[in-house]
């Protein structure tokens, strides 16, 4: 499960800047924006490729670090990191290529290429993707870059504040962050993730994004222990909520969704208790896109605790 990092507020302005340069340049274009536009600004190359193509073997990588496995002048080697840390994108600076995983489906290509031109527009990513022996790439340090990029994806396909303007017009749910999904081209479950922590600044909000909640619908491979993709909480409720797990989240959402194959699965109010101690009611809603469970949480109001009076 992967629970959503905040960057610092200098980090975030650093590559707001650098978003922002790259707009200007297509002269702020309307939603939703083109990525091909993006790459000829930037002068990117982008390429398609499969765990087993041979051909794309035969290519020479020069010197680049995927992860924590370093590759010198052997594409076998990249070809093994890709099945075995299942890659969906990557991004090669000594070519301003990106690498899509071809397999995948089509919808999630528009994230993985923004994610990549985001690696390529923040120059201290350049330095890990060579294997610098200069930085240490620990698990929080790979953590930290992958927030970065998903950062920029984030600001670039959802053209900045044009997003947040229109996110603030709307009510906080599920019906406006699919009327949202439409004006900007992305996915549902990124519309979720952007709506959850812009929205979400003041307001304690929640997203899950998971396998089908029901009991008879999961996969075999469910974890009851993991039975969550993306846990996004927005900066209100982290400051507020933060000992609340997944699990428990989970185990709430799956109690009222029902087993419909597609669409609204349910929705009802859940208390949530903060930090304090202190009772919260939220209106929970799920919605399934027949690939992903959606579900997101919004506060409503302080919980009114009941004294019996004799």
């Amino acid at each position: 499960m992967a629970k959503n990092l905040l960057l610092s507020s200098r980090t975030s302005r650093d590559i707001d800047a650098k978003i922002e340069r790259v707009l200007n340049g297509l002269g702020n274009p309307e939603p939703p924006i083109r990525l091909e536009d993006v790459r000829a600004l930037l002068n990117l190359d982008l390429k398609f490729y499969t765990a087993t193509d041979p051909g794309f073997a035969e290519e020479t990588i020069s010197r680049i670090r995927v992860a924590t496995i370093q590759v010198y002048k052997r594409p076998t080697l990249l070809i093994d990191a890709i099945k075995k840390m299942s890659l969906k994108a990557l991004y090669l600076p000594d070519r301003k290529r990106i690498m899509l995983d071809g397999d995948i489906p089509e919808k999630k290509h528009r994230w993985n290429e923004a994610h990549e031109i985001g690696h390529s527009l923040i120059p201290w990513h350049d330095d890990m993707m060579h294997g610098d022996n200069t930085h240490t790439v620990s698990h929080s340090c790979h953590e930290q870059i992958e927030a970065e990029a998903n950062f920029a994806a984030g600001r670039l396909l959802f053209l900045r504040d044009r997003f947040l303007d229109e996110a603030f017009s709307v009510d906080p749910t599920l019906a406006s962050v699919r009327k949202l999904h439409g004006i900007f081209g992305n996915t549902l479950s990124t519309t979720l993730y952007r709506f959850v922590e812009c929205v979400g600044v003041d307001v304690p909000m929640l997203a899950l994004i998971t396998g089908h909640p029901h009991s008879t619908k999961r996969k075999p491979e469910f974890d009851e222990a993991k039975p969550c993709r993306h846990f996004i909480r927005s900066p209100a409720f982290m400051a507020r909520f933060s000992k609340i797990s997944e699990i428990e989240l989970f185990k709430a959402v799956a109690g009222y969704c029902g087993p419909q194959s597609g669409g609204p699965l349910g929705a009802t109010d859940l208390i949530l208790t903060d930090d304090n101690g202190e009772n919260h009611r939220f209106k929970f809603e799920t919605f399934f896109n027949r690939y992903d469970g959606l579900t997101l949480g919004t506060y409503l109001q302080p919980e009114q605790l009941m004294v019996a009076v004799s």
